[in-house]
């Protein structure tokens, strides 16, 4: 198997660095904005490492064990996709001494950290791309990039015409992967930070560098520093190429938020989705379904409580379908809480420490799924079973199964309660919600139960 064994019990919390908790003022910028400040494209909240480190014990207590950390490297922007360093911590985010903390206690609470690895392109300011501005066709490092014409002009100009930039953004020129020195550069990079404790990347834009004998080399020159680390590819399709062990463990599994918000949002029906479901859970070899990083949210869309007119109720029996299906469940940082936002730079704003703008219900709510996900093996590692869909009555169930176990999930996605008959099994006798704990008999190998508007249930069958 070449998947890390970990990655089917993790419950992921992503967190965009400057914007999760402030643990040193003393590195902030001069221009730090104030914490409940509206995120804006270019400010700063001052955000950094040690902040992570003192949430340790909010992301234990919630349920989570394991964190995916956007950029962290130093760069110009506070999203830190425009890399100038890949060998430093970005010093508004602390030191590397931090970071060596951070992976010690993170380690030492059971917490594996992944981080963000941005080899596709790089910030104006990295030291190879600024020796091409000084030195144009006498740098050395002119085919470590795509330069079209010399001299280079990566600032006066409006229109990108020198160079290629991912999404023809200036501010972030294109690496030649093509090229041994800046491929062995990268490779090394990766290599570097497992090395210093990180347990595994996920990989921005790989599909960019559509080379797989790169992405073999990374993955054979990071399990060689770590055979445990795993590697997460962001890519936003169901596409089977790019897992496997020419390239990843796992995928952002975007296609199940898709589908997921669009059976609460109204414009996706049970007998749509559930389908949809099964043809995703086929279109890969089962580990790496069971290592697919299923997210409802991320820095790149809106809130997940935006997307769902601002209902909990909606929040919570997108979690529960989110928990129950194959892959890595990974919360969003302060989803939990119902935090809102559109589209960036909205759905990057401080997290709130004053617990007066929680939404404990919610919070308590995912704390109750992380903690019988963990407890129920089928929910981890079992596999997929369509089991119900009615247009009618808005209900949705599919099962997971696992060495005997199996637990139906079921859905009512409408704002009426409804009734609906599961199959169970000849062998069935009865079922116990997993979540509230109330028992259904069996009878004549169904369930009859009864879902309130925008609930689910985790039903583990039994006999």
């Amino acid at each position: 198997m070449s998947v890390p064994d970990w990655v089917q019990d993790a419950i992921f919390y992503q967190i965009f660095p400057d914007r999760f908790r402030n643990g040193d003022p003393g590195n902030d910028p001069p221009v730090a904005l104030p914490w409940n400040a509206c995120a804006t494209p270019k400010g700063f909240h001052g955000g950094d490492l040690v902040g992570v480190t003192q949430g340790l014990d909010y992301l234990l207590d919630l349920g989570t064990n394991a964190i995916y950390l956007n950029p962290i490297f130093l760069a110009a922007s506070n999203h830190r996709y425009d890399t100038m360093d890949y060998y430093r911590i970005d010093p508004k985010l602390g030191t590397l001494d931090d970071f060596h903390a951070l992976i010690r206690e993170a380690h030492r609470r059971g917490i594996r950290v992944i981080l963000d690895g941005v080899f596709n392109h790089c910030g104006r300011g990295f030291f190879a791309f600024a020796d091409v501005l000084e030195n144009g066709t006498h740098s050395p490092y002119k085919d470590w990039f795509h330069i079209k014409h010399f001299p280079v002009d990566a600032y006066s100009s409006r229109e990108l015409r020198d160079y290629e930039g991912w999404w023809n953004h200036k501010s972030l020129p294109k690496f030649n992967t093509d090229t041994p020195r800046a491929r062995q550069y990268l490779l090394s990079v990766g290599r570097y930070w497992i090395e210093q404790g990180a347990d595994g990347w996920r990989l921005d834009v790989p599909n960019e560098i559509n080379d797989d004998a790169f992405w073999a080399e990374f993955r054979l020159t990071v399990r060689s520093a770590n055979p445990e680390a795993y590697l997460l590819g962001e890519i936003w399709d169901a596409l089977p190429r790019w897992v496997g062990d020419g390239h990843f463990d796992g995928l952002m599994n975007y296609p199940f938020r898709t589908a997921t918000l669009g059976l609460l949002g109204a414009n996706w029906t049970p007998e749509r989705y559930l389908p949809f479901l099964a043809e995703l859970v086929r279109t890969y070899p089962l580990e790496h379904s069971l290592a697919m990083y299923t997210l409802l949210g991320s820095h790149d869309v809106e809130r997940v409580k935006t997307m769902l007119g601002g209902s909990s109720a909606r929040v919570k029996l997108a979690s529960l379908l989110q928990f129950g299906y194959l892959g890595a469940p990974a919360v969003y940082y302060g989803d939990e809480i119902g935090l809102e936002g559109g589209k960036d730079p909205g759905c990057r704003g401080g997290f709130p420490w004053d617990e007066k703008y929680w939404d404990h219900d919610l919070r308590g709510w995912f704390q109750k799924l992380a903690q019988v996900r963990k407890s129920t093996a089928a929910l981890r590692r079992g596999d997929f079973q369509a089991v119900y869909a009615s247009d009618s009555q808005k209900i949705v169930a599919f099962a997971r199964r696992f060495a005997g176990e199996t637990v139906i999930v079921a859905a009512n996605a409408s704002d009426t309660q409804r009734t609906a008959l599961l199959p169970a099994g000849s062998e069935a006798t009865s079922a116990i919600n997993l979540l509230t704990g109330e028992q259904y008999p069996v009878q004549q190998g169904q369930i009859s139960i009864t879902l309130p508007a925008w609930g689910g249930a985790w039903l583990q069958i039994q006999g």
